[in-house]
């Protein structure tokens, strides 16, 4: 595994070393953060570590500087602000690169699996519906990111079921019944395929399903 880039910035390092100059380009036009990122999270891009911040507290940039960058850097302007601290500006940046399956994007979509907002997870299931289809770019490219990261998938598969028993229970009676387990089948499907092997579910059993907590 190689290790993170040399910079220190924390937007950097949320993308594979070679990305590093667009990175500079799309951090050069954000604005100044209100506070430092909050927290981080590591897995493994194409055999490279990168780490992620949780949350972002800059404001968004304005759309002429938007339009200066290149399809790339808007790209990975995206995926930054997937992580921003305002939920409904995740989702609007979700939803302009969940149609990628570059292997720096995936990871941005995989975290937002295992955070708590409903709407997010709706976006993510129609979206992704490729996953259940073999051989497809998401189904290639979503399995082999889990594949590599065992342990953050078995961490995400947790979230899905904790946050629906915390938050969701009264809007979805079952867990099948709740988008983050429609989202969590796909995701197992490709992981299956692309490690030759079932991969373990981590969600209640169906038996067990109404009385899980």
């Amino acid at each position: 595994m190689q290790p993170l880039s040399d910079s220190s910035d924390p937007l950097i390092t949320a993308f594979p070393v070679a990305l590093k100059s667009d990175a500079e380009a799309v951090l050069a036009i954000m604005p100044a953060p209100r506070h430092r990122p909050l927290g981080s999270f590591s897995v493994v891009v194409e055999g490279r570590q990168v780490s992620i911040p949780e949350r972002l507290y800059n404001d968004e940039p304005s759309a002429g500087a938007v339009a200066s960058l290149s399809s790339r850097q808007r790209q990975l302007l995206n995926c930054l602000y997937s992580r921003h601290h305002d939920g409904m500006v995740r989702q609007r940046h979700l939803q302009k690169v969940i149609g990628s399956t570059d292997p720096w994007v995936v990871p941005f979509v995989m975290r937002l699996v295992g955070e708590y907002v409903v709407e997010i997870l709706d976006v993510i299931r129609a979206d992704l519906r490729d996953l259940a289809v073999p051989g497809t770019r998401a189904h290639l490219a979503y399995g082999q990111f889990i594949v590599d990261n065992p342990a953050f998938f078995a961490r995400t598969q947790r979230q899905v079921v904790s946050y629906w028993s915390c938050y969701y229970r009264a809007s979805y009676a079952t867990f099948r019944g709740y988008p983050g387990c429609t989202v969590l089948d796909l995701l197992r499907s490709a992981a299956s395929d692309r490690a030759g092997r079932p991969w373990p579910s981590l969600a209640p059993a169906a038996a067990r399903v109404d009385g899980y907590a």
